[in-house]
């Protein structure tokens, strides 16, 4: 079976928080990588540490970063769908769900990487992988690609169970923090100190950032 790669998320550097590590160890098999970048995060409150953005600037800046990012990930082939940010949980789902399987008929992904639906502790995150999992469901059974999900809740564990998806991701960890770096102006005041504690092995930092990361597997009903 061809292998490719979907991820779909709302936010620039939302992809690089969670799955870069992931998308990395994909490139160095070859395996093609799709990302879906639903907004700019064009409302965010960040504006850079210290401050160099402003709300008029900030899409455009958020725009080249997210870039960036892809480059260091080796993302080719990046999708920007221009959704408006902190607005996707008013989106008609139907419609919502209408985009993303467009992309799906296009790409035939092997794996769908998303925000586990109501796990995401931001709305655009909750609505996104709602919208995903619906275009999914909408699949017969047996052509559904698998579809690993974060979950950053802080009860993920009791109704989700432990993470079935673990990934050690060590040996592109120097890619994730280049990707996350690209994100300066959500970032840079938090990236120094990242540094440190990546250099000094820092076992806090290390495990949940640059050691491994997980996923759910959706179950499908």
């Amino acid at each position: 079976m061809r292998e490719h790669v979907l991820v779909v998320l709302p936010h620039p550097d939302d992809e690089s928080f969670g799955v870069a590590g992931t998308i990395a160890l994909k490139r160095k098999e070859g395996i093609p990588v799709t990302y879906a970048c639903l907004t700019l995060g064009e409302m965010g409150r960040n504006m850079g540490s210290p401050l160099f953005a402003n709300r008029e600037v900030l899409p455009l800046i958020r725009k080249r970063e997210l870039e960036d990012a892809c480059r260091a990930m080796d993302i080719e082939d990046l999708r920007m769908l221009g959704m408006r940010d902190k607005t996707l949980e008013f989106e008609d789902i139907e419609l919502f769900a209408d985009r993303i399987q467009e992309l799906i008929e296009e790409i035939k992904p092997s794996l769908v990487v998303t925000f586990y639906p109501e796990h995401g502790v931001h709305p655009d995150h909750d609505a996104t992988g709602r919208a995903v999992i619906h275009a999914i469901k909408r699949l017969p059974a047996d052509e559904r690609p698998l579809t690993y999900c974060m979950a950053i809740t802080k009860n993920r564990e009791e109704v989700l169970g432990e993470a079935n998806v673990i990934i050690d991701i060590r040996e592109v960890a120097g890619v994730k923090l280049e990707a996350l770096k690209a994100h300066r102006s959500q970032t840079e005041g938090l990236i120094k100190e990242m540094e440190k504690k990546y250099q000094e092995q820092d076992a806090g930092i290390m495990s949940w950032l640059f050691e491994q990361e997980i996923f759910w597997t959706y179950k499908w009903d």
